[in-house]
């Protein structure tokens, strides 16, 4: 079976078409890259584009999806394994598990949270697998910023943006999550104690 990459992203059924477009098209290149699909189950938004797009070119996909809303109908039944769990926290512990590293496309609240998650993670040294942003159309800007604030007010080290990698196209995205971490997570969180 193929390394799993673990896909952050949006599930509204309301955006503009690029963005299930590119979700579409991560999940062909990432089938050509040799990366099989864990994500959050779902069969809408951005999660759904994805996940069929794995599927029809060939790909494994892993879904991980809790039980109320599984109950609602919501999940991709098609997933080569399709998990249910009975909490939030346990989804995200089963994809951090299963995954060899972690990608965030666009999203809401739920993939912020996910993403700042798994950095705090590498952060205190207790993952140590490639985290990259796809800033579609500069989705992330203001994120990376506040990031950048962070650091310059000495809310956390220079290190933090050494964390993860951020790609502007699809086609930056692989050689970000080839790359070793930038930095030894372990030494900025020592030098943060």
């Amino acid at each position: 079976m193929a390394k799993l990459l673990c896909v952050y992203c949006g599930s509204s059924r309301n955006l503009e078409s690029r963005y299930y477009s590119a979700a579409e098209s991560v999940g062909r290149a990432m089938v050509s890259h040799g990366w099989g699909l864990v994500y959050g189950g779902g069969n809408v938004g951005m999660m759904g584009s994805i996940a069929q797009s794995v599927k029809d070119c060939g790909g494994h996909v892993v879904g991980v999806i809790p039980d109320f809303m599984k109950e609602r109908e919501l999940a991709y039944h098609e997933s080569d394994e399709l998990i249910t769990v009975g909490s939030m926290r346990e989804r995200k512990r089963i994809m951090e598990e299963r995954a060899a590293a972690f990608l965030a496309l666009p999203g809401g609240i739920g993939t912020l949270e996910e993403l700042t998650e798994i950095m705090t993670l590498r952060y205190i040294n207790r993952i140590d697998k490639p985290v990259v942003i796809f800033n579609q159309d500069g989705y992330y800007d203001d994120l990376l910023r506040f990031f950048e604030r962070m650091t310059r007010e000495r809310f956390k080290s220079a290190g933090l943006q050494s964390l993860f990698g951020v790609a502007d196209s699809v086609d930056a995205i692989w050689p970000l999550l080839r790359e070793p971490g930038a930095f030894e997570a372990d030494a900025i969180w020592k030098e943060n104690r």
